[in-house]
């Protein structure tokens, strides 16, 4: 996969997004986005395949989209990615927007992130309240939890 590949096209700044396979505007939160997508694949060793960029969530009447979905093997969510630019601090409202994505998706991992800073949390099982983890972790340790009882 080729990362981070930049054109200009009509005085905007592009950025090839090889999981969507299209250049999008490479805005302050795609850049982020896309620094994660880079990482999640190399570093946690997340199946390119297994990941959904933009993915629309319905919660009750309203159409939202999470940033990034990592899925099990199973074809069930693991993780939902919210991206902000650096500019933005991870708040408790940023907290609040990707607990109403986990309330349409129920997946067991939830990863807000600023480029500058991160919080990933477990809600396991959506019994209990969500956990705070000291680090991200590999897909396959994901994979597992979330499919063991």
């Amino acid at each position: 996969m080729e990362w981070f590949k930049i054109r200009e096209s009509d005085a905007k700044r592009e950025v090839f997004d090889p999981l969507r396979r299209r250049y999008v505007a490479l805005t302050p939160e795609e850049e982020v986005r896309q620094i994660c997508l880079h990482t999640l694949v190399t570093r946690y060793e997340v199946p390119p395949g297994l990941i959904a960029v933009e993915f629309s969530i319905k919660l009750h009447s309203l159409s939202k989209r999470a940033d990034i979905v990592v899925f099990a093997r199973t074809g069930s969510p693991l993780l939902i990615v919210e991206c902000k630019a650096a500019t933005v601090d991870i708040s408790e409202n940023v907290l609040h927007q990707v607990l109403r994505y986990h309330a349409g998706l129920l997946s067991p991992y939830l990863l807000i992130t600023n480029g500058r800073q991160q919080l990933c949390l477990f809600t396991g099982n959506a019994e209990g309240p969500p956990r705070f983890l000291d680090e991200i972790p590999l897909y396959h340790q994901m994979d597992m939890q979330a499919c063991s009882p």
